[in-house]
């Protein structure tokens, strides 16, 4: 048994309008599965498929605006690339951010809702990730973060170390899953980004829940109601949500 990552899912004010910034971003198209949710993905994408983690954006009251333990890395193909993409995104909107990064050779910006995300330099291990190169999570230990993910998914561990853990889907195409060691922090807000697991045909919801809280998972309520997903959240609090087949 075993989940598909299948989405990031970004919580805003405006799903239309951050949606529209993140098709621009990585150049996808949009289209919206119901009232308050645009669904960002590669044009001609069938979902789910592992070759691309999509982005859901859901318009929610009052988002909070602090800095979340989830975020994306983009990757690009050149230094004039990188530039190029840093000047286009913030014509539709983004600003520098300082999370304290230094001097570095990526670019770090915020989305137009306070999302910040990093524009990476060319780097080898990404030319085939897609637009996405990372969905990267901050995190205390990432050795116990890589088990529990790890386990989890059906993706396969590539590094891992105190400091760094990358994991990437087990056909070897799509963007990475990465656990940065970061300074413990206390978590008063639930993540306005968070991942999106979807069982495989066959499989069952509840069965999988099971599954994930005998790795460490826990119920969690976000004010979700009555809804076909669980909310759960990884051993370090990160929420993320199982999602139920149609």
């Amino acid at each position: 048994m075993a989940l598909q990552l299948v989405q990031v899912n970004f919580k805003a004010r405006d799903d239309s309008a951050l949606g529209r910034f993140w098709a621009e971003a990585l150049g996808w198209g949009v289209s919206s599965e119901g009232p308050g949710v645009t669904n960002v993905e590669p044009v001609g994408f069938v979902w789910p498929d592992p070759v691309a983690v999509c982005v859901d954006v859901v318009t929610v009251p009052a988002p909070e605006t602090v800095k979340y333990r989830a975020h994306l890395d983009l990757a690009t193909t050149s230094a004039a690339h990188q530039t190029e993409l840093v000047a286009r995104l913030k014509e539709f909107g983004a600003t520098p951010a300082d999370v304290g990064q230094g001097d570095v050779p990526w670019t770090v910006l915020a989305d137009p809702e306070g999302n910040v995300f990093c524009v990476l330099e060319p780097r080898e291990i990404y030319r085939d990730t897609g637009p996405i190169a990372a969905v990267v999570v901050d995190c205390a230990d990432p050795r116990a973060m890589a088990r529990f993910w790890g386990e989890a998914t059906d993706w396969t561990l590539h590094e891992v170390s105190d400091d760094h853990a990358r994991l990437r889907s087990a056909k070897g195409v799509g963007p990475y899953l990465e656990f940065i060691r970061t300074t413990p922090g206390v978590k008063t807000v639930w993540n306005r980004v968070h991942i999106d697991l979807l069982p495989y045909p066959g499989d069952d919801q509840a069965a999988e829940v099971a599954r994930l809280q005998t790795l460490g998972a826990t119920l969690a309520d976000v004010g979700q109601g009555d809804v076909p997903w669980i909310v759960l959240a990884d051993p370090e609090g990160n929420e993320f949500c199982v999602l139920r087949r149609a």
